[in-house]
């Protein structure tokens, strides 16, 4: 997954939080960068066909945009329960996070086969835990991370 995909995801789960489009604010606060940035791949974004930002007013991602987004959000989802069900590694979000940067589609479908994903997914992501709500593990190990 690339930092383009990265952004798609972020949008999509701000714009699903927020029930419209999402600030560049909560775009930036979410990924860690500053609003400049996120203005900077949002444009980017923008001239690729994948979102529409206006001013003031904040970014909805095109159905392209959704398309995308949900796939990454999908293999996310995809790493994360491989590591916390089928590795048992205890910081499974940090390193999913990490992860998500170099698996590529061939590797996350080979994993998908092993976790025997849900149907639901990725609308089995959990914004407020940062993680698929399909997890196996327990509550303290959540918030632990």
């Amino acid at each position: 997954m690339n930092t383009a995909d990265q952004y798609l995801k972020t949008i999509y789960v701000v714009q699903k939080q927020e029930d419209g489009p999402a600030s560049t604010g909560s775009i930036a606060d979410a990924l860690g960068v500053s609003p400049a940035s996120a203005n900077e791949m949002i444009g980017k974004l923008e001239s690729r066909g994948l979102a529409e930002h206006e001013k003031y007013k904040g970014v909805r991602l095109t159905d392209d945009g959704i398309v995308q987004a949900r796939d990454a959000l999908q293999t996310y989802c995809i790493i994360e329960r491989f590591l916390a069900n089928v590795l048992a590694v205890d910081e499974f979000r940090a390193e999913a996070r990490e992860l998500e940067a170099v698996i590529d589609d061939t590797v996350a479908d080979r994993l998908d086969t092993i976790i025997d994903r849900e149907p639901e997914c990725p609308d089995c992501f959990d914004p407020e835990t940062d993680a698929c709500a399909c997890l196996e593990v327990t509550a303290a190990a959540v918030e632990q991370d």
